[in-house]
């Protein structure tokens, strides 16, 4: 079966469900390819299956060029993690610290990516205004619990950042494979360790850390960033060990 599931995909077309999408997967018929080749063995009627060639035609376009604004305008935004392999070049693993849990009371401390090879970390009062340009440059971002916590919170510091990047929240998509939790729970679980003096840490040591570095404590600041990039490349990991199993649910339902 295909890794790149974005290629085996039908959802984003327009009046093509789930449905019509499992119908064509029964007929062994899973990629674009297969079903422009094959596209008589699928029972469905002829209207319907030239607007699935059509659909094809686009998102073939649309991927040779590196669109992802299409992708993540038409895909339903709980499918947007199958397109991680065709934007994987183009990767952004964030996450945030900040003093507390509401966009309108508190404010961001540190904000964390990854892109897969660097990490580069955002700091309030020294940096931050700088994450602007940096999401930027991004077609895809993964986070965990990003839809309600991170994105928001960047979002109303910096109004002027979109977010028309295609967007993986893991909280969710790990659901379908039983893996419920925090993300410390969840990397427990997958046998992903953390380094001694970040074991056992969490948001609310977070807040606690930023305050010790702006008291002086000049080490609070580099354990908080410690904290930071190993929640960062640790989504790395998650993805890699779990894409295969979310595709091998999605085409055996």
């Amino acid at each position: 079966m295909p890794q790149n599931i974005l290629q085996s995909t039908y959802v984003h077309i327009p009046s093509i469900g789930k449905t019509v999408e499992k119908k064509i997967w029964s007929t062994g018929i899973f990629t674009w390819n297969e079903f422009i080749n094959q596209y008589d063995d699928v029972p469905l009627s002829l209207n319907k299956k030239k607007t699935i060639l059509n659909g094809i035609e686009r998102s073939m376009d649309c991927l040779d060029c590196g669109d992802h604004r299409f992708f993540s305008t038409n895909l339903p935004r709980s499918e947007h993690w199958r397109a991680f392999y065709d934007f994987s070049d183009s990767v952004a693993y964030v996450d945030i610290e900040t003093t507390g849990l509401s966009p309108n009371r508190n404010h961001i401390t540190v904000i964390g990516v990854y892109n897969g090879k660097d990490t580069k970390f955002f700091i309030k009062d020294d940096n931050l205004e700088e994450i602007v340009t940096e999401l930027n440059k991004y077609k895809y971002l993964v986070t965990f619990n990003g839809s309600r916590f991170d994105l928001p919170f960047i979002k109303s510091e910096f109004p002027e950042l979109e977010f028309d990047q295609l967007h993986l929240d893991l909280l969710y998509p790990l659901r379908r494979l039983g893996l419920k939790g925090g993300l410390k729970k969840i990397e427990q679980e997958l046998g992903i360790s953390r380094e001694a003096d970040t074991v056992g840490i969490d948001g609310f040591d977070a807040v606690r850390l930023w305050y010790e570095h702006k008291s002086g404590n000049e080490d609070a600041l580099d354990l908080l960033i410690k904290y930071n990039r190993e929640d960062i490349i640790n989504l790395e990991s998650i993805v890699n060990l779990t894409y295969p199993d979310l595709a091998t649910n999605l085409l055996n339902k």
